[in-house]
Parts: C-alpha cells; structure tokens; sequence
C-alpha cells in the first residue's frame, strides 16, 4: 500500500540525503492504516514540487513524544546535539500537546 504525507523541506532534504531515517507522526487513525512493507510518498511542503518514496521497516508506538526521544537516538532524527526540551519543544511546533494526549506518537523508521 502507499500513503501520502506532507514533509516540510528541511526535513526532506534530511531524508533525501540519508541523515534522517525516522519519521514522527501522531498515531492517528491516518497512520494507524501504515504497515511495514508499505510505501510513504513524502511530498516536500509547502513548494510541493518534488516527492520521495520511502519503505517503512519498522513502526514504534509511544504514549508521549519524549518517551519516543528517550528511546530512539537524536542521531535517526538528523537531531544529534540536540537537547530533550528542544526536541519536544519542536514537536509542538507540529503538533499540539493535546493532539499527543489524543493519538500518542508514532516512529516511522523508513529506508529510501
């Protein structure tokens, strides 16, 4: 199967070159439809001119975003040096803390 996701370009870019390899998303009834073996067309936004198309090797639920940081290295995030707070702080930039209470967090580990 293949999903569709908006990805702003910085973190595109990060995937495109291989740095990134993992994806956080709500688990929301959107991605709870993701399974490994399925294929992510990842469109860079807002331009919308250029696609990747990533597999999912693996899906890791989490209650929180920092349960997530704290399990998974910054280093898959393309967040090495990072700080715990500016990682969640981040987050919500994306997506509000009652969206997280909501659905939780998804890790996407995909390969390009």
């Amino acid at each position: 199967m293949i999903h569709q996701m908006g990805l702003y370009g910085e973190y595109f870019h990060a995937i495109k070159i291989g740095k990134k390899t993992i994806e956080v998303r709500l688990n929301d009834e959107k991605r709870r439809k993701i399974k490994v073996g399925d294929f992510i067309e990842l469109l860079k936004v807002p331009q919308k001119d250029e696609i990747l198309k990533v597999q999912v090797i693996d899906l890791k639920k989490y209650n929180t975003f920092e349960a997530m940081y704290n399990d998974i290295s910054f280093k898959y995030f393309d967040c090495e040096g990072w700080t715990m707070k500016e990682m969640v702080e981040e987050t919500y930039k994306i997506y509000s803390p009652k969206q997280e209470k909501k659905w939780g967090a998804l890790a996407i580990t995909i390969a390009y």
